[in-house]
Order: C-alpha cells, then sequence, then structure tokens
C-alpha cells in the first residue's frame, strides 16, 4: 500500500514539474511578439547611436521571449548556439513585425 501511495505522488510530483517546464517555455504563437517598446528599442540598437540600459533590456526580452535563458548559474552546453538561434528569432519578429509598428 505503502508504495502504492509513494508512486502516485511521484506521478503527481513528476506532472506538476512536466507542466511547468511546458508552460515556461512556451514562446507565444498568435498575435505579435515583440511590443512598439521593444520594436523602438531594436530599431534603435540597431542604429549607430549610442545603447541606453533600457534599450539592453528590451533585447534581452525579446531574446528570452524567443527562448533564451541568459541564466549564469549554470554551464550551458549549447551556448552560443541557443543564443543566435533566439537572435534570429528576433530579427525575424523584427522584420515581419516591427515595420508596422514604428513611425515612418
Amino acid at each position: 500500500m505503502n508504495e502504492l501511495i509513494g508512486g502516485r505522488t511521484t506521478i503527481a510530483a513528476l506532472a506538476f514539474l512536466l507542466a511547468g517546464c511546458v508552460v515556461g517555455g512556451v514562446v507565444p504563437q498568435g498575435g505579435a511578439h515583440l511590443t512598439a517598446v521593444e520594436c523602438r528599442d531594436l530599431a534603435a540598437l540597431r542604429s549607430q547611436s549610442s545603447p541606453t540600459m533600457a534599450e539592453h533590456h528590451s533585447e534581452l526580452a525579446a531574446l528570452r521571449k524567443a527562448g533564451y535563458d541568459p541564466s549564469p548559474w549554470y554551464d550551458d552546453p549549447y551556448y552560443p548556439e541557443d543564443l543566435q538561434a533566439a537572435q534570429r528569432l528576433v530579427d525575424y519578429w523584427f522584420k515581419t513585425e516591427c515595420p508596422a509598428l514604428l513611425p515612418r
């Protein structure tokens, strides 16, 4: 009986852990991925002006939306490939979504 209860507890814990991983790693599929502020800041970063801290924060937020985790607490075996993949996705979003959001 104790094995049955322990097994159920383990399965429930694993289910919650798996659900947390799935929900935490979801990239929005519908609608815009970048906000107007992120578009503005990414455009400013692509210009030759001196970047502000807020622009860097917007870039990091966009990279996180694209699936990049810059956490320094573990050794990422996929670095720099995961960062470059996120940058390509943010570049794609910038090209496809931001022209409609940026003033002309």
